[in-house]
């Protein structure tokens, strides 16, 4: 710990995103990293499996005070990347009282670090935010924030908090506004890892709707790295950036995708509609993503032939 120059919270780190974050940032030795996680949405699996011992798993939960404020006051944190909450479309609907708690683990982790050593706060918001898009692709500033179901109003709550903590009291944020990201540690309550398995077993694939709602996807070595310079490179202060591929593709298109990739012999089989929370469009406006990596993104084709090579897939999807 003599060497250890930086030290860093991620709270919900054994989630996908945060999972892969929390891999980059280990792999400088400067740092030591806590993974805070409740393991409501998380799982060990997706913890580092490097020998390192720059990070520490603390199981505990974000919208606990005694919980956070426990962790907080035991390190003298730099920085803070709040990933912690409840996912998934089907399961926020379900639990709509659980993701409205997941507001006390944001003034938690603003109140904690506001008079404290942390000098920047980072907050895991989401492209939900937009609700129906009145326009596309959809722009941080010039696109009205629609928010309608309980999952999209805390992120905007949540987002509203961090500019109102610089406002008030001088910490700097960066908001990341998460489009879907998919890639091996990605659990299959989500459509690309959902489609993927099913496909490798050759079961069929469900689409909630006629499958013509489109979306873009994101291959998680992108989202991470332009998380990860935003961070290294102290890019983006007290600003709000989307994360996400612009390249537009139906459910039903992406289903077929998976298919001919894997040469399943699956079906696709349609399924009533979702009552709400299921937006019929979603493209990013992502030139600030792009100017920033300066690179191509990954396709979804490439993604998806990544993810089936991967161990830690293959390894998830045996067990399930």
């Amino acid at each position: 710990m003599d060497l250890i120059k930086t030290k860093i919270l991620v709270t919900g780190g054994a989630g996908n995103i945060a999972s892969a974050l929390v891999a980059q940032l280990i792999s400088d030795p400067q740092n030591f990293v806590v993974i805070l996680d409740n393991l409501s949405t998380g799982y060990m699996s997706k913890l580092p499996s490097e020998n390192k011992t720059n990070w520490k798993f603390i199981k505990a939960d974000v919208n606990n005070l005694a919980d956070i404020s426990s962790v907080m006051y035991s390190y003298s944190f730099d920085y803070v990347f709040h990933f912690a909450a409840v996912v998934g479309v089907k399961r926020t609907q379900e639990n709509p009282v659980s993701v409205l708690n997941d507001i006390e683990g944001i003034k938690n982790v603003l109140n904690l670090s506001k008079n404290s050593t942390v000098k920047h706060v980072y907050y895991a918001s989401s492209s939900e935010v937009y609700g129906e898009p009145v326009e596309l692709p959809q722009n941080e500033h010039r696109t009205p924030l629609n928010s309608r179901v309980p999952y999209a109003v805390v992120k905007n709550v949540g987002e509203c908090f961090y500019r109102s903590y610089w406002q008030e009291f001088n910490l700097p944020y960066t908001i990341f506004r998460f489009f879907n990201t998919y890639g091996p540690n990605q659990s299959t309550d989500f459509v690309v890892s959902r489609f993927l398995e099913a496909a490798l077993k050759n079961k069929d694939l469900t689409i909630y709707g006629d499958g013509s709602q489109t979306r873009t996807f994101t291959y998680v070595e992108d989202t991470m790295a332009v998380c990860y310079k935003i961070f290294k490179e102290k890019l983006m202060v007290n600003d709000v950036i989307n994360i996400g591929n612009n390249e537009l593709m139906t459910i039903k298109e992406l289903a077929e995708l998976v298919i001919s990739i894997t040469r399943s012999s699956s079906n696709i089989v349609f399924l009533p509609a979702l009552i709400e929370g299921d937006m019929t469009r979603r493209q990013p406006d992502n030139s600030k993503m792009r100017a920033i990596l300066e690179k191509n993104l990954i396709s979804v084709e490439e993604g998806i032939k990544l993810m089936m090579k991967d161990p830690r897939f293959l390894q998830s999807i045996a067990l399930s």
